[in-house]
């Protein structure tokens, strides 16, 4: 279908939190594909050369934090349709209000559990991004909250 999620990029510089993440999102969905970019830089070249259908990315990456990241992708207008997942251990309030201002359309903070990711990556691919530009309430902004 034309609304499926197919192409995921996730940005994230921990390979082991890459990797799982990948698998859970593969197991959600045969026909989705997930990309790595383990830097900031990579990451703004490979959606320079193609967008994908979804981004979830880190705050903690060398090269380009997460924080650049999000500043680059929402003053490119290209880059608007884009639903930017931030995945994150920060916990830091700042860190929140800074990705909510600067037009993230999610914040997650890591979950520590295996069960606790699949129930996170349910819940933002049952988002249906490519029918409507979806940026939650503040209150609703942070998906797995303490």
């Amino acid at each position: 279908m034309e609304d499926e999620i197919h192409d995921v990029l996730v940005a994230e510089d921990d390979k082991d939190d890459f990797e799982i993440l990948a698998d859970v999102i593969k197991d959600h969905s045969v026909k989705v594909l997930v990309t790595h970019a383990e830097n900031g830089d990579i990451l703004m070249r490979m959606i320079h050369e193609k967008i994908p259908d979804l981004l979830f990315l880190d705050l903690v990456m060398p090269c380009r934090d997460g924080r650049t990241c999000i500043q680059e992708i929402r003053a490119d207008k290209k880059f608007d349709g884009l639903p930017v997942i931030i995945y994150t251990s920060v916990r830091d309030i700042n860190a929140v209000e800074f990705c909510f201002r600067n037009g993230s359309n999610m914040y997650v903070l890591k979950p520590e559990t295996y069960s606790e990711i699949v129930d996170v990556v349910r819940r933002i691919l049952s988002v249906q991004w490519k029918k409507l530009q979806y940026y939650p309430t503040r209150s609703g902004f942070i998906l797995n909250p303490d």
